[in-house]
């Protein structure tokens, strides 16, 4: 009885031990750049320009496109999509929405969409 114990003990100590050393995750696919970043934003349209330098962009993710909210009164943009480019750099694809650069520590953008001008320029 007590051999079964002792193996049945170091069955599940092996275990742990391996579960707790299994290999990360892609940073890629942990949706890494999810999060708040902190910098330079600007918004202009028709006239209006809405500048920060103390601004934020907020990112989230829903299924497979992102959403950027802003502060400071600028309009959000949202169903963005990306294509990985190097070493956990992404940048965005699709009609209107290209010009975002983005990884763990930094954004920038440069989007023209409908007459609108969006730029960040934003660390974490």
């Amino acid at each position: 009885m007590k051999n079964i114990v002792k193996i049945l003990s170091l069955f599940l100590v092996v275990t742990t031990v391996m579960m707790s050393c299994k290999k990360d995750k892609d940073p890629a696919t942990a949706d890494l750049f999810v999060g708040t970043y902190k910098g330079s934003v600007s918004y202009n349209k028709d006239g209006t320009s809405i500048t920060s330098q103390d601004g934020k962009v907020t990112v989230t993710k829903v299924d497979d496109t992102y959403s950027f909210f802003f502060g400071s009164g600028i309009p959000d943009i949202k169903g963005v999509k990306f294509e990985k480019q190097d070493d956990n750099t992404y940048i965005s694809i699709g009609n209107g929405l290209t010009g975002i650069k983005i990884n763990a520590s930094s954004l920038v953008m440069l989007v023209s969409n409908d007459g609108a001008t969006w730029t960040a320029n934003c660390e974490r």
